[in-house]
């Protein structure tokens, strides 16, 4: 296998990535400068490399706690459970929410072999009383393994003295957050509700 085939794999494994654009990448790279390239792959090591998750909410960050869990303007007592690092980029464009974050690393999907044992479902239920939460914000994606994920966490958070909402319908079911405009995630945010 050539270098430029091996390239051009190695992209189209990325998601969002067909064969061709994978192809465009790699001819695009071969017309740009070896400083340029070299920057590139460069950039790539420090990325493997220097990022880590979070020792708070599993976030992605280069220091021991994101830039998020180390703002002390964030309000501390107040948790958003998301499925993946990506929706909290999707929450925080909408600018409504100044609580932190807990990122479960995936959804329960028992098709897919992912139960609760695969997510960061202990790390949450430890951050409960050391960090004395008020609330839990549910935010999974509105998809049947979302919603099984929010009903799970509801379950094990019920008979505590925390408030438990989930955020309001205003994303549309099988969409993700990540996809979401502000605007939406802002109205779901602010009309969220207690689970009953």
């Amino acid at each position: 296998m050539s270098v430029i085939d091996e390239l051009t794999s190695e992209f189209a494994r990325l998601p969002g990535i067909g064969r061709k654009t994978a192809q465009r990448l790699v001819f695009h790279l071969l017309r740009q400068s070896p400083d340029q390239s070299r920057r590139l792959a460069e950039a790539l090591v420090s990325l493997t490399e220097r990022v880590r998750t979070c020792e708070r909410c599993r976030n992605l960050t280069e220091s021991p706690l994101c830039a998020i869990c180390s703002d002390v303007r964030r309000d501390a007592h107040i948790v958003c459970v998301v499925e993946e690092v990506a929706d909290i980029a999707s929450i925080e464009r909408s600018g409504e929410f100044r609580g932190l974050y807990h990122v479960l690393g995936g959804r329960l999907s028992p098709i897919d072999g992912v139960g609760p044992a695969d997510l960061a479902i202990d790390a949450l239920m430890a951050r409960l009383e050391p960090e004395a939460l008020r609330e839990v914000i549910l935010a999974t994606n509105p998809s049947m393994e979302g919603e099984a994920t929010a009903l799970y966490l509801q379950r094990l958070l019920t008979g505590r003295e925390i408030r438990i909402t989930r955020i309001a319908r205003g994303l549309p079911v099988g969409g993700d957050l990540e996809y979401a405009d502000g605007v939406t995630i802002a109205q779901a945010l602010s009309a969220r509700r207690e689970m009953p």
